[in-house]
């Protein structure tokens, strides 16, 4: 895209003024990285586009015109103005990397993730205001303000949006060390029918969500309705009823990630393991992210690296 006309002369007229307050155009060539020839063309088509003459020019020295004279002040106005805007400018730029951010995510994935990792972000990142809002998978990211949406499973028919991979988890079947004790362990997914069982219920679509396993032998997925005595919406509340020794839960294995390694949960049929889930965060995509955002999202990729255990 060329520059227009008026936008050239203005710019010629500043360079004017460079050349005067440097005292020739070999230092304003200088001081501004550019070619003395550069800064000597110009002047030159200002001074012809106007019909005036705005300096005098020797081999050694050059001095002002009674024109050049009476435009000085007045082009040196517009260059204080111009370096003034150019201030604000890098102002703006540094305070992008503060202010406030709304993060959405599900309510589980706050409650036994991010609450624990938010001093870590907080201190990565001093300048921000974070705000948590609990997120099914619904949420209007435009009309919610939302800047960071952290969301789990397939991306299919969201246009519009830019999603950055924080990794993958699995899904795991899970008991008290007293329940399998009292009960017994599933062999396979076919004696499930046979115990206690907890199920969630998908907020976003209403739906009991069915344990997924592949066959360790054949590689086959398997699909299993639970036949739950207690179905709750909530991943966080079905882990805590679990360890209370109410039946098995299938749940993110992030849910509760310290009772997996402390040993106070034992995870059933990990042979039969399903297809690990992938997370993302996904933002709308624009022309210009704020570097408050953009670093919310590098520590959110370092964050993700503790959503699973190092035996996954």
């Amino acid at each position: 895209m060329s520059t227009p006309p008026s936008f050239q002369r203005l710019i010629n007229l500043l360079h004017f003024a460079r050349v005067v307050d440097a005292g020739s155009f070999a230092e304003a060539a200088h001081r501004a990285g550019t070619t003395t020839s550069a800064l000597s063309k110009a002047v030159s088509r200002f001074e012809q586009a106007h019909g005036v003459r705005l300096l005098h020019r020797t081999t050694h020295a050059i001095s002002l015109t009674p024109e050049g004279e009476r435009l000085l002040e007045g082009t040196r106005d517009l260059l204080r103005e111009a370096e003034r805007l150019e201030a604000v400018l890098d102002r703006a730029s540094a305070s992008g990397a503060g202010g406030r951010i709304r993060l959405s995510a599900p309510a589980s994935l706050i409650r036994a993730r991010l609450a624990r990792q938010m001093p870590r972000l907080l201190r990565a990142n001093p300048g921000i205001e974070l705000e948590l809002k609990a997120d099914d998978g619904t949420l209007d990211l435009a009309a919610e303000g939302i800047d960071i949406a952290i969301r789990l499973g397939p991306l299919e028919g969201q246009p519009g949006i830019v999603a950055t991979p924080l990794g993958r988890f699995p899904w795991v079947l899970c008991a008290t060390t007293r329940y399998v004790e009292l009960i017994g362990a599933p062999h396979s997914p076919a004696d499930l029918d046979a115990h206690k069982q907890i199920g969630f219920r998908d907020p976003a679509s209403g739906r009991l969500l069915a344990w997924q396993f592949t066959d360790p032998e054949t590689g086959t997925t398997i699909r299993h309705l639970p036949r739950p005595r207690i179905v709750v919406e909530d991943m966080s509340a079905i882990w805590s009823m679990m360890r209370m020794g109410l039946g098995l839960a299938w749940l993110p294995e992030w849910v509760g990630l310290r009772d997996l390694s402390d040993g106070r949960i034992v995870e059933l049929l990990g042979d039969w393991r399903g297809p690990e889930t992938a997370v993302h965060a996904v933002r709308l995509d624009r022309r210009h992210t704020p570097i408050r955002v953009r670093r919310l999202l590098d520590d959110l990729r370092e964050a993700a690296l503790e959503w699973r255990s190092a035996k996954s």
